[in-house]
């Protein structure tokens, strides 16, 4: 009989069985004057790629804030979307940043935000995460970051969902829990997750990252860490009206590691 087998039976009666699982509950938002602001192209998107957003707020108590780039295209169900994301946003503790109406943002509300909130540090997807939404998403903000005063600066964290960065630089290791927390706060935008259950898929896309991590970050055969989960992102800094790199080479991050200490 081939022992994995068993293996592999157990990966499919845990994702049948989480399924049925509903969750529900909030943890109170940390309030901070460190701000980490996320450019999400659809609601959703800030949970996919939050597993560093959730460390730096669990472990270097920075504020969180989502700002909903866009509800979606499709009309009818931007309200609903909207309440979703702020159930998800009120399970992981984080703030979404108000605004009235569900159009999408533009270049001059970006540059708003960012002059209202002073982030340390800013999320985006990458220049070519697929989804034209994503992209658009990046280039907006980068079209807002050249509008900038010359004397802002921020960190810039690009993520990956829909493609996979050809360079990222920074691997970030999650721990059981925060898998799972992650999982619960997509598994509140219930009518998404309804349609298409890629909540469960979740550690699987984060084993996969390890793989590609260990040799994309860490150099083609080198070691690999000894994590299951992780997500993948590109440091970069963004100041004087440009980016300039804060990473001689690709960076692992591991449940140890002490984020106060590299945040």
């Amino acid at each position: 009989m081939n022992p994995y087998l068993k293996f592999i039976e157990d990966i499919q009666a845990g994702v049948e069985s989480a399924k049925g699982i509903t969750v529900s509950g909030e943890t109170a938002p940390v309030e901070s004057d460190r701000k980490v602001l996320l450019f999400s192209p659809h609601p959703d998107d800030e949970c996919i790629t939050g597993l560093l957003p959730l460390r730096l707020m669990r472990e270097a108590g920075m504020q969180i804030i989502n700002v909903p780039v866009t509800f979606g295209s499709n009309v009818e169900r931007q309200p609903g979307r909207a309440k979703e994301l702020a159930d998800a946003c009120a399970y992981l503790g984080w703030h979404i940043r108000e605004r009235s109406g569900f159009q999408n943002l533009g270049k001059d509300d970006i540059v708003a935000i960012l002059k209202a909130e002073q982030p340390e540090i800013i999320f985006v997807p990458h220049e070519r995460d697929w989804n034209s939404r994503h992209i658009a998403t990046h280039f907006l903000v980068m079209d807002a970051l050249s509008e900038m005063p010359n004397d802002f600066s921020c960190t810039v964290v690009e993520t990956e969902f829909w493609g996979a960065m050809d360079d990222p630089n920074l691997m970030v290791e999650g721990d059981a829990q925060l898998v799972a927390d992650l999982i619960a706060a997509i598994s509140l935008h219930v009518e998404e997750v309804a349609r298409n259950p890629y909540h469960l898929s979740l550690p699987a896309w984060m084993q996969d990252n390890v793989r590609r991590g260990g040799e994309i970050v860490g150099g083609q055969g080198g070691a690999v860490p000894d994590f299951t989960f992780a997500t993948l992102y590109r440091l970069r800094q963004w100041e004087n009206g440009q980016f300039c790199q804060i990473l001689e080479s690709g960076k692992m991050i591991s449940m140890s590691d002490k984020l106060k200490e590299i945040f």
